[in-house]
């Protein structure tokens, strides 16, 4: 299963049947991925499935329409357990940022979040997940898949937004903190979240 973002829109890519959502079923087949696009983006549609017997070829195909763009970021836990957030466009966010020529996933993971924060000390621990979102510039649709990780820190020194990214607040959360946040934030960064309290449960 592929789940990618439009903002706050959902497009799941599936070879199940077993639907657990309300939204609109389509066979991918049948579809014209420009027209599912622009009915997410204007909102006439909250979400939809698209479902293929063959999802590897499906998915290939879908990428196709698509400028592709490989990012890497972090979800940064300090030792007191509170979550690494920056603040841009209105927006809670974590730190992320596209994988340059000759760089590892991994490097670019560790180089973004050090840069977007002015954090440093940070260690690299488990992969969480991958996530898709569409955005659109200059009039083009890309697809952007960011590689997140756990990461780790002991720095107590103060951080340094990256204004010169938009970041305008790079600062540590606790639990209650984080939880207000997320009622202000992207779906996929959701995502994130999720996926690593799914990950705590399964593990105790």
């Amino acid at each position: 299963m592929y789940k990618v973002f439009i903002n706050d829109t959902l497009i799941i890519l599936t070879d199940s049947l077993m639907d657990e959502t309300d939204f609109k079923l389509l066979h991918y087949k049948n579809i014209v991925v420009y027209e599912i696009i622009h009915k997410l983006t204007k909102k006439n549609l909250k979400g939809v499935v698209l479902y293929s017997e063959d999802l590897k070829k499906s998915w290939e195909d879908f990428k196709t329409h698509f400028k592709v763009i490989s990012a890497a970021g972090g979800l940064v836990l300090n030792q007191k357990n509170e979550f690494l957030f920056i603040y841009r466009g209105d927006k809670w966010d974590l730190p992320k940022g596209r994988i340059e020529k000759g760089e590892s996933i991994e490097e670019t993971a560790l180089r973004e979040v050090e840069e977007e924060c002015g954090i440093q000390q940070l260690q690299l621990d488990p992969f969480l997940v991958t996530t898709y979102h569409i955005f659109f510039t200059k009039n083009e649709s890309r697809l952007k898949k960011t590689y997140w990780y756990l990461m780790s820190t002991t720095n107590k020194k103060e951080l340094t937004p990256q204004l010169e990214e938009g970041i305008t607040i790079a600062e540590f959360k606790n639990a209650e903190e984080t939880q207000k946040a997320l009622t202000n934030t992207y779906a996929n960064i959701q995502l994130v979240f999720d996926t690593y309290y799914q990950k705590q449960q399964a593990s105790n």
